[in-house]
């Protein structure tokens, strides 16, 4: 049974395995833009810097956390406003100074998070959020968004089979995403089987499920956290509720959005 000591540990290879990637690039590298609209690789890093630093807090310091939540929700519904609350003091730095923010702010969630058992709660900006919950979502926020910075500076990283976490987060998630969207969910049972960085098998859902999504599953976590669409991926999916859910899958909170299209 996965522990929270083991997902505590997968983010923390997560974050290094990106941090080797691309602490090498050139200044004017951070620059470049990214699949994100008005995002920068710059901009994808500050991201994760600065809810890092909210998780660290959120798990220290519930009341502080509070006020964070207010900051967010009164600029939510303007993309600039989100941006400049959230990013604003990273896009004053340098590339070289937003790296170590962004080492010193991963620091502070991994020093917090030690504190956390697996029946934990932490507060969040919407309900509250099992610890080892809450751990998988910020490690799947890293390889994600990490996949834009690694297309964007046409860098890749190995998989790994810390995409167990991803994959089981896509997986259980198809029900929020019919639910975020206000659809109904077919009511048709899909089964999920996919080959791991490994060569392991790992299996979701009912075996004699009618329909099934079957293939890599780095492939599989890209699609559910919208960085690929299905079919510019190896997936084969079987069924139209199955080819529904891969079309609008989206294993992370926050409004509906659309992931891109074929290409």
């Amino acid at each position: 049974m996965t522990t929270i000591t083991d997902v505590r540990a997968d983010l923390l290879a997560e974050q290094n395995a990106l941090d080797d990637a691309i602490s090498d690039l050139r200044a004017e590298q951070w620059a470049t833009p990214t699949a994100s609209p008005r995002w920068s690789i710059a901009d994808q890093i500050a991201h994760l810097a600065y809810f890092d630093n909210t998780a660290s807090i959120a798990i220290s310091d519930p009341e502080a956390f509070a006020g964070y939540v207010e900051v967010l929700a009164a600029s939510a519904a303007d993309d600039l406003q989100l941006d400049e609350a959230t990013l604003g003091t990273y896009r004053s730095m340098s590339p070289a100074e937003l790296l170590d923010a962004w080492r010193a702010d991963r620091q502070s969630l991994a020093d917090a998070s030690v504190t956390l058992a697996d029946d934990d709660r932490v507060i969040w900006y919407g309900p509250s959020m099992g610890a080892k919950s809450f751990l998988t979502a910020r490690l799947m926020e890293c390889w994600a968004h990490g996949q834009d910075v690694l297309d964007a500076a046409g860098l890749a990283v190995p998989a790994t089979d810390r995409l167990a976490h991803i994959a089981r987060l896509g997986f259980i998630t198809r029900g929020w995403t019919y639910l975020n969207r206000k659809l109904d969910m077919p009511d048709v049972d899909v089964s999920v089987e996919l080959t791991a960085p490994s060569g392991a098998t790992w299996n979701y859902g009912s075996a004699d499920a009618a329909e099934s999504v079957r293939g890599d599953a780095e492939d599989f976590c890209m699609v559910v956290t919208q960085r690929r669409h299905v079919d510019d991926t190896n997936l084969v999916v079987t069924g139209d509720a199955a080819r529904h859910w891969m079309l609008i899958a989206q294993a992370f909170a926050g409004a509906p959005t659309n992931g891109p299209s074929a290409t």
